[in-house]
């Protein structure tokens, strides 16, 4: 039963979101909210596979839920204790939007 409720749940989100834009009224920032929301979610849910992959054993760790995965990840670059995994993650999301990880130190 709990595998169904987490699969109704995963499928619903995206349109459930999507449709839900057309009745906010202040429709600016709001997919920039949610992706944030998305990623401290992420941030917390995912942070033993985040811990073991992206930083060494004396990161700073993922998990605060009022946190996002870049700031984790912007902290452990300026700490030097990301992974070869972790660099990569930081190289991709600095090509996207360049300092990405360290502006986003919360």
């Amino acid at each position: 039963m709990q595998i169904i409720l987490f699969l109704v749940a995963y499928i619903f989100y995206l349109p459930l979101s999507s449709l839900n834009y057309f009745f906010v009224d202040n429709k600016k920032g709001y997919f920039l909210s949610s992706a944030i929301n998305l990623d401290k979610f992420g941030n917390r849910e995912f942070r033993t596979l985040l811990n073991k992959t992206l930083i060494t054993d004396k990161g700073y760790r993922f998990g605060n839920i009022e946190e996002t995965i870049s700031s984790v990840l912007g902290k452990n670059e300026r700490d030097g204790t990301l992974t070869k995994s972790g660099i990569r993650l930081v190289w991709i999301l600095d090509k996207l939007d360049k300092n990405h990880a360290k502006k986003s130190i919360s």
